[in-house]
């Protein structure tokens, strides 16, 4: 696989490169040791000794090009792991917050459909229907359902409380006319009281008049018994004519 496909910060590439080289130089190292036999670094000829030396010492810088790039690579990819931790916890955090948006759509949402099928308390007034409504307020008829449901319950509002203001009157005016009514019961009650009493004091007077009369006058042919029949009859007859009255006069005061 090519370096370019493992690795495309800048950081990583280098060490990379690095490591890459440093690598051919180890390789090339080996081959020339290997070239150079098996006897030791002071029977090789002089030429080969300083080209040994020459690659070890090329070989040795760069490792430790190689060594200062792996910690910079090192530094650079905690620092980058820090980073992915930051952003990690931010996408955590805002894919939480998208979750609660969720949830509270889907609530907002039940709680709109609650609301809509809800059965609410103004849809079960007796209104009247929107075309007499309108023919009463034609300056309505361009308005939206919120604003003309809003005018029809204000209608219905001021109808209820004309109608209200209506009872009350009809009310007070029966109140009154039952303590009239009381009133005259009374006074009837006690005229019929004193009409009463009058009647028997116009009886006993009567009698003692009849009483009277029966000792002081007695026509001529006629006998002691049709003489005291004939004041009974006509008492009869008083008495009567006064409870005739009094009823007349009860009828007039009712």
């Amino acid at each position: 696989m090519a370096s370019e496909h493992i690795a495309q910060d800048d950081v990583l590439q280098s060490l990379i490169d690095a490591s890459a080289r440093a690598r051919k130089q180890c390789l090339n190292l080996l081959d020339l040791a290997e070239q150079s036999g098996v006897a030791g670094f002071g029977s090789l000829p002089h030429d080969v000794q300083l080209e040994l030396a020459n690659q070890q010492k090329h070989f040795n810088s760069s490792l430790a090009v190689l060594r200062g790039l792996n910690r910079n690579a090192y530094l650079y990819i905690r620092k980058s792991k820090l980073a992915t931790a930051e952003a990690r916890q931010e996408i955590d955090k805002l894919h939480l917050q998208l979750q609660n948006l969720y949830y509270e759509e889907k609530h907002l949402r039940g709680e709109t459909e609650s609301c809509k099928s809800y059965d609410h308390k103004y849809q079960q007034l007796p209104l009247i229907p929107v075309e007499e409504f309108l023919h009463i307020h034609p300056e309505l008829a361009d308005a939206d359902e919120k604003s003309l449901m809003l005018a029809r319950i204000d209608h219905e509002l001021k109808e209820r409380e004309a109608l209200e203001q209506q009872r009350q009157e009809l009310l007070k005016k029966k109140q009154k006319l039952i303590a009239d009514n009381k009133k005259r019961k009374e006074d009837l009650a006690d005229l019929d009281k004193r009409l009463t009493d009058f009647i028997d004091v116009g009886i006993q007077a009567l009698s003692t008049i009849v009483q009277n009369a029966d000792t002081s006058i007695r026509p001529e042919g006629q006998s002691k018994k049709s003489l005291r029949s004939m004041p009974e009859i006509l008492k009869r007859k008083l008495v009567h004519r006064d409870v005739a009255r009094l009823k007349m006069t009860q009828t007039q005061f009712r």
